[in-house]
């Protein structure tokens, strides 16, 4: 198999990571929502996704302030300990509750309890990329689903929108994104999905790409720590002006978790507050159904910009490509556009 087609493979697979999360998303929906774990009081309230805006804003300064003063470790904790206590939701929605032990006066969900706690030890002590790959689809799955029955349509779009244009400023204008990015990477947490290019591949052992690099210094640095991963000095094969190389060649490819899980949101919303008589696939309303299918024309898109070597913000073309989709089920099923961005209420 040649590079060019271990790059799509790996592509391709990371398509299907976004498919689990988003599976998992829409079949947590209606057991999340059972459980009462509606976040907000009124889930149409689009200042719900000003406010949640708001708290990427301050995790962001957080995570950022953490790496500048070098204290990782603080925030690879805070990592782990938010992705389990989100896992823990899961655990006790799909599991049975065969341990329930009772502690400071109540039953405790002792099987979830446990297999978060070993999600948790898996992070710490050995984040290969398939432990990785492996929480963040549990972890994605559970937020876009919390998220998903706690944002009405309008609020979605809202986040979506809102959340599209912040990361095309933070990666395009500001770049704080990629030195968060280059950051997080070296935290071996989900927050970054890996997928290698083969099944020898470390991402404990690999020397990381740097996303915060420009395109004319990144090709020839970028090389460099391709060749080291591979074997290679780095020297014979790649001139210094980096003529040779080839945007194909790494070793994996990187994607945020969060690409993942913020197109998800509307999906698993179009699913849950899908109004009555919405024709159905599979038992998914039709405009959760589009806006899953824009998600992954979005992703294709985006993976086919990355393949020629820059990092590019994700979110403009998911989330563009899920809000379209999304209309495009909605109109087909016989809703106004009023109705189908949720401005009923207001009009």
């Amino acid at each position: 198999m040649d590079q060019r087609t271990r790059a799509y493979a790996a592509g391709a697979a990371i398509a299907v990571i976004f498919l689990l999360v988003q599976l998992g998303a829409l079949a947590l929906v209606e057991p999340f929502d059972n459980a009462g774990l509606q976040a907000v009081e009124d889930p149409q309230n689009p200042s719900n996704s000003l406010v949640y805006v708001g708290a990427i804003l301050v995790a962001t300064g957080f995570m950022l302030l953490a790496i500048k003063f070098d204290v990782q470790w603080v925030l690879r904790a805070v990592i782990i300990a938010s992705g389990s206590f989100l896992a823990l939701y899961v655990f006790r929605t799909v599991l049975p509750p065969i341990v329930t032990p009772t502690i400071a006066g109540s039953q405790v969900h002792g099987l979830a309890v446990a297999t978060a706690a070993l999600f948790a030890l898996a992070l710490f002590v050995h984040p290969e990329w398939y432990v990785i790959d492996a929480t963040g689809v549990v972890m994605g799955a559970s937020a876009a689903g919390l998220f998903g029955i706690s944002f009405g349509l309008l609020p979605a779009i809202v986040l979506l929108t809102v959340l599209a244009v912040y990361d095309a400023i933070s990666v395009y204008g500001t770049e704080h994104m990629l030195t968060l990015a280059s950051g997080v990477m070296e935290l071996k947490v989900p927050v970054v999905l890996v997928v290698p290019l083969s099944l020898s591949y470390s991402f404990l052992d690999a020397s990381l790409p740097d996303p915060t690099e420009d395109d004319d210094s990144a090709e020839d640095r970028e090389s460099d720590a391709t060749g080291e991963a591979l074997g290679n000095d780095g020297d014979d094969d790649i001139d210094e002006s980096g003529a040779d190389d080839d945007p194909l060649d790494r070793d994996a490819l990187f994607i945020g978790l969060g690409d993942a899980v913020i197109p998800t949101v509307l999906v698993a919303s179009a699913a849950f507050f899908a109004p009555v008589g919405v024709p159905e696939i599979a038992g998914v309303a039709l405009p959760a159904v589009t806006a899953s299918i824009g998600t992954f024309v979005g992703l294709a898109l985006l993976i086919r910009m990355v393949l020629k070597g820059r990092a590019h913000a994700g979110l403009p073309l998911l989330n563009g490509g899920t809000i379209a989709g999304y209309l495009v089920g909605a109109l087909a099923s016989g809703l106004t556009l009023v109705q189908a961005l949720g401005l009923t209420p207001y009009l």
